[in-house]
């Protein structure tokens, strides 16, 4: 199974519309997950439309809309990995304890918010995913994106897509 992780897309503010690349991996996956700051409910129509399977949640740039319309935390199990989703964890500073409390039913969580990529496992084994922004690299020295699959019951082959927004 095929997964794109995205966040932080902020279109139309940071972009007018998603990158090619990012419509073009949302064409392969067979699950998009996107962890908020969608901005604009156009952005959220045109994936549902697009991706094969959409999941979903808003983050603190949302407004009423896209809050009426996506949970602040989803949680679905794909081919038997527990995906939790959420905008915001905290400080990085002890996130790893912090999202393993908060979340011990998941065995992955996707989140964004800071639009910096990470990949880490906290000692319980609960594996924290942040895609980064494919529209604003802020501080990164470029925009990105997750791609990862899910094999045998495990996530596999995680990758860090750099956006070329050109």
């Amino acid at each position: 199974m095929r997964l794109l992780l995205i966040s932080d897309t902020h279109v139309p503010k940071r972009a007018r519309v998603l990158p090619a690349p990012v419509l073009a991996a949302v064409d392969a996956a067979d699950v998009v997950i996107h962890a908020g700051d969608w901005v604009d409910a156009a952005t959220l129509d045109l994936l549902e439309q697009r991706a094969r399977r959409l999941v979903g949640v808003w983050g603190n740039n949302d407004g009423p809309e896209l809050r009426r319309r996506l949970p602040e935390v989803a949680r679905v199990e794909l081919d038997g990995v527990r995906f939790a989703v959420v905008h915001e964890t905290g400080p990085a500073a002890g996130r790893e304890a912090r999202c393993e409390r908060d979340y011990p039913d998941a065995d992955v969580l996707v989140f964004g918010h800071s639009h910096i990529p990470w990949d880490t496992v906290s000692p319980g084994g609960l594996r924290l995913l942040n895609p980064g922004s494919p529209t604003d690299r802020r501080r990164q020295p470029e925009c990105t994106f997750l791609t990862a699959e899910v094999v045998d019951g495990r996530v596999a082959d995680v990758t860090l897509v750099p956006v070329d927004r050109g």
